[in-house]
């Protein structure tokens, strides 16, 4: 797959994400080098670039995309100019790790599901980091086990200590609890098939206009229920757990229980301030994963569907949000090659 004995990474978009992953690739990955940055601000591109050896800078994507350096894409852009960047990737066959979201709405991601199903073959991957965390592998490895029996309940927590400036009630759904979608898709193994959203008086410390908490509940194709608490705006932290209760036990992770310190007459441990260094591990593990699957000319982890998949979830679920009724999904068949 590459031209090259270390695979040649483009990365687009240097916002926090991007400039992270461009840190990750060059620092801590093995088998891959930062060939290209791109950012539609040309002189955050090029201070990145100019601190990487062999590595250029780029206002446009196809520009990047076109360099004999480049293998491989990373794109770490905002999600509304996401489609137009994977469908520049397929007309070059090139491999793509894509943040989420895939596209920002279900039918732009079924057009990028279409457009690589003409290829033959599958080129993207998407970036749903809780598969790859240490934690959640293990949950995920005891429930496939089949140890305690069938899954029947996910109770689900997701706190972050607070928003930024024109973060919206739609984005609790779109940017937060997409990502319980995903993790209940693959925890499970069955899709998402109605949604309901309950809405609680909001904190105190919520925005204006913004409706913080909420209660967001799911209902599966295998029969099994799962609730999220989705709190952005809690002040104390970053946390996120999953309790899977099963026929015969039950299992929990995210509690942060790595260390314990007793201490001027407390004890406790550590919260951590974002998802950066919450998942930090997971994205590393991530993106090497990717590097390596590449290398071996294959594609692995999350498909073009789950980000599809997430995509009319979430739909459903900011419909439900406004009108405070049960939602039903509504999903395409699935097609052969993402089976």
């Amino acid at each position: 797959m590459t031209k090259h004995g270390t695979l040649g990474v483009a990365v687009i978009g240097t916002g926090r994400m991007g400039a992270d992953h461009v840190r990750r690739i060059n620092a801590v990955t093995s088998g891959a080098r930062v060939a290209a940055v791109v950012d539609i601000d040309a002189e955050r591109a090029k201070q990145l670039a100019d601190g990487i050896d062999g590595c250029t800078a780029y206002t446009d994507p196809a520009g990047a995309m076109a360099s004999p350096d480049v293998d491989a894409v990373l794109i770490a852009s905002p999600g509304p100019v996401h489609e137009a960047a994977l469908l520049q990737a397929f007309e070059r066959d090139l491999p793509v790790l894509c943040e989420k979201p895939l596209t920002p709405d279900a039918a732009s991601a079924l057009r990028v599901l279409e457009a690589e199903q003409k290829l033959g073959h599958r080129r993207v991957q998407v970036g749903f980091m809780r598969r790859y965390d240490a934690e959640y592998l293990k949950l995920k490895a005891l429930l496939d086990s089949g140890q305690f029996g069938r899954t029947l309940l996910l109770h689900c927590r997701h706190r972050n200590a607070s928003t930024p400036p024109g973060f919206t009630s739609q984005m609790m759904i779109n940017d937060s609890v997409v990502h319980e979608i995903d993790t209940t898709r693959w925890l499970l193994e069955q899709e998402i098939t109605a949604v309901t959203v309950l809405r609680p008086r909001p904190s105190s410390a919520a925005p204006d206009g913004l409706a913080d908490p909420q209660f967001v509940l799911f209902e599966t194709a295998g029969g099994a229920v799962v609730d999220v608490e989705i709190f952005v705006n809690c002040g104390w932290g970053y946390q996120v757990q999953c309790e899977a209760v099963c026929e015969s036990g039950s299992a929990r992770v995210g509690d942060g229980h790595a260390m314990v310190t007793n201490a001027a007459g407390r004890w406790g441990g550590e919260i951590d301030a974002d998802f950066v260094s919450r998942f930090e591990d997971a994205y590393d593990r991530e993106v090497q994963q990717w590097v390596d699957a590449t290398r071996r000319g294959e594609v692995e982890g999350p498909t073009a569907w789950d980000g599809y998949a997430a995509a009319a979830v979430c739909e459903a679920g900011v419909r439900a949000q406004a009108t405070g009724e049960r939602t039903s999904t509504n999903l395409v068949e699935r097609p052969a090659l993402y089976r």
